[in-house]
């Protein structure tokens, strides 16, 4: 009876109808909005969304009937997005743990696998504890406020990702901004932090618009000098940077030197969704009781921990799928050089193709498209203007000949727009 009641209620406000706001402000709102768009579309600098029809993987199908598209932008960088195991794992997670549980952690949001997940992600970067968010967005945004007081100083690299760039606005603590990667002016910034009681260094461990990897070895020895602490952000590093896809403090040997590590669910382990915090159980107690993001988010769901689950047993059980990412990395970036691009970075699997003109990479983007290839062009706000790109991201699933086409069709259309001579 009551659904019967709450349809007719429906039907009678008009259900579905799309309604505007009246009056005088919303009237100016509209204007102004509908201005700011305007000037986006003006400056080449609309990001559209293609609707995609199939699982992610190397190769697509778009809506409307785009077959056969070969995908050269997603961050599926193990290729364990669509992998049968991790399906079946979310599968079997969604039946025995339901959908969701309606609830933030503390209250009664926390499952087994929840528990099992946490315990995994600390023994496979090999720290004392970790915490799961909804996003790593959500983690950058929840630690530095709970670590950090007015007493303390947080030094972030001047390109970090813009997740770490808000978390540290939400903190209390005195922020120092050093250039990208430049030790002398981190270590000019460290020695007039010290009046400060605590000293956090925060970057990513790779850099996801440039392809380039933090100095490790060198920020760890300045915080070693000047009795810092390390942070770093693995979001484009966890599951194939190092021996065993541990990340960039694998890769460059400080493991045992950085304290805090955030990173993602949602790219090489699953790509469903999901972030977290690992390092010293203090700090994960710590974070369970204050930080924002996890006292007042829903749990995550269960298929979403199934798959992250099962992603990290298949890379612990072998290295060889993280070790196949190098020869794929440098096929691509050798042969583009080859044909005259200029790639940024080094031995990264993102491989931005420098244009500089915003235009340029969105045209070309499209063009790449017609000849079935999926990359998309960047443009001020994401990276910094004069500074466009064209962003290539290889997977562990991409064969040598989807590497060799991708590289045939930007070499057409680079001539074809005077991006090659």
């Amino acid at each position: 009876m009551w659904r019967a009641a709450a349809v007719r209620a429906l039907r009678g406000a008009g259900a579905g109808a799309p309604r505007a706001a009246s009056g005088a402000a919303a009237a100016q709102l509209r204007r102004r909005l509908e201005s700011e768009l305007e000037d986006i579309r003006g400056a080449g600098t609309w990001k559209s969304e293609r609707v995609i029809a199939s699982r992610q993987g190397p190769h697509l199908r778009l809506a409307g009937g785009g077959a056969g598209i070969l995908n050269f932008c997603a961050n599926n960088y193990l290729g364990l997005s669509s992998h049968p195991e991790v399906i079946r794992a979310a599968v079997e997670a969604l039946e025995k743990f339901g959908a969701g549980l309606s609830s933030v952690r503390f209250i009664c949001g926390t499952q087994s696998i929840h528990k099992d997940l946490e315990e995994k992600i600390a023994r496979f970067h090999q720290r004392e504890d970790a915490i799961l968010y909804a996003s790593c967005f959500d983690a950058n945004a929840g630690i530095f406020e709970a670590l950090l007081t007015p007493e303390d100083a947080v030094l972030s690299d001047e390109l970090n990702h813009a997740s770490i760039i808000d978390g540290i606005r939400l903190c209390k603590a005195n922020k120092y901004r050093y250039k990208h990667m430049d030790m002398q002016d981190l270590e000019a910034k460290l020695k007039e932090a010290q009046k400060h009681r605590l000293r956090l260094v925060a970057t990513d461990g790779a850099f996801s618009m440039d392809g380039d990897i933090a100095p490790l070895r060198e920020i760890c020895q300045l915080a070693q000098k000047y009795d810092a602490l390390v942070f770093i952000d693995e979001c484009h590093a966890t599951g194939f940077l190092g021996p065993n896809g541990r990340g960039t403090d694998e890769l460059l040997g400080v493991m045992d030197k950085v304290t805090i590590i955030n990173s993602t669910l949602g790219k090489a382990l699953g790509g469903a969704a999901g972030g977290y915090t690992t390092g010293p159980k203090s700090l994960i107690d710590l974070l369970r009781q204050r930080s924002r993001p996890y006292l007042f988010s829903n749990s995550l769901p269960p298929a979403v921990v199934g798959c992250a689950s099962k992603a990290l047993d298949l890379l612990m059980e072998s290295n060889a799928i993280a070790q196949s990412m190098a020869a794929k990395t440098q096929r691509f970036r050798s042969k583009m050089t080859a044909a005259g691009f200029t790639i940024s970075g080094k031995d990264h699997p993102i491989c931005p193709v420098m244009l500089g003109d915003a235009r340029l990479a969105s045209v070309m983007a499209e063009d790449m498209l017609n000849r079935g290839i999926y990359v998309i062009g960047f443009s001020y706000p994401v990276v910094p203007k004069g500074k466009a790109r064209i962003r290539v991201q290889i997977s562990a699933v991409h064969s040598d000949e989807d590497i060799d086409r991708c590289v045939e069709a930007f070499t057409e259309v680079g001539r074809k727009h005077g991006a090659l001579s």
